[in-house]
């Protein structure tokens, strides 16, 4: 009895090992999709961003009746008529819990400008293996929000900028350039050959962010939940600094932790690297 129920116990470890490797071969195929397959995008201000958007290729506008009479009334350019439908048509196309408001299109993907083609006089944020689309859109408001230049993210660690992304983002894809890098500490060598500061955001900070001298062009490079900054990336950083909370919680999600650094630095900033030299 002993035996078999040993060997029942081995068979069932390997079939959840096997259903875990299914799992995360799933998971990571949807992050490293190639570009060139297209993007679903849904939801008014995400739809509404696309449509005004002269570089994004629509394919197929997909809308509800009231949703095509607001978008009539609102006056939005559309550069492709849109194809009448019922809501659960739209539902069928989504996860189970997405929030379409009768809108979806299909479209081209946004290009991926390189590190030297972002404009050099702002501030960007580098995204250091965050993969939840939920945060990682979230983060794409923020930028927007405080005109932040670009979102710098690695190509094989970040999730598609499309569906629960681009609907967390609100219409930012639109705005923020999105680059994605092979090697992330390479790409703060080269943000820092191009005289940015760059400032990791860690709970071990050795400063306050709002108490460190911080200039133009910046870097501010954000952590994944629960692993934080990895080694090589706090080591490709001028500074490592610490965001103080004043509540008995001392840790954020990663999207307010980004909304907060990037009100601290606004206000922080003094003058462009031309006037004080590079760090």
């Amino acid at each position: 009895m002993r035996s078999g129920a040993s060997r029942g116990s081995v068979l069932i470890a390997r079939q959840v090992r096997t259903a875990k490797a299914r799992r995360n071969r799933t998971v990571h195929a949807a992050f490293a999709r190639p570009a060139s397959e297209g993007v679903i995008l849904y939801g008014w201000h995400t739809v509404k961003a696309v449509l005004e958007n002269p570089a994004r290729r629509i394919h197929r506008l997909l809308a509800t009746e009231n949703a095509a009479r607001r978008l009539t009334a609102e006056g939005l350019p559309l550069g492709i008529k849109p194809e009448i439908v019922r809501p659960e048509k739209l539902a069928q196309r989504l996860a189970p819990d997405a929030v379409h408001n009768g809108l979806l299109v299909e479209a081209d993907p946004l290009p991926h400008p390189a590190i030297d083609e972002v404009a050099p006089n702002g501030i960007v944020l580098v995204l250091d293996q965050i993969t939840d689309p939920h945060n990682v859109g979230a983060i794409l408001r923020t930028a927007a929000a405080f005109s932040a230049t670009a979102v710098i993210t690695t190509a094989r660690h970040s999730p598609e900028a499309t569906g629960v992304l681009a609907k967390s983002a609100s219409g930012a894809l639109e705005y923020v350039p999105i680059v994605l890098v092979q090697n992330l500490a390479r790409a703060l060598g080269e943000l820092r050959e191009r005289r940015y500061l760059c400032v990791g955001l860690d709970s071990t900070g050795a400063c306050d962010i709002g108490e460190l001298a911080l200039r133009l062009p910046l870097a501010l490079v954000l952590g994944a939940e629960g692993k934080g900054l990895r080694q090589l990336t706090r080591a490709s950083c001028d500074h490592i600094a610490r965001l103080d909370l004043p509540g008995r919680i001392k840790s954020l999600n990663v999207s307010n932790a980004a909304t907060l650094a990037l009100h601290a630095a606004s206000r922080r900033i003094t003058a462009p690297a031309d006037s004080q030299g590079s760090a």
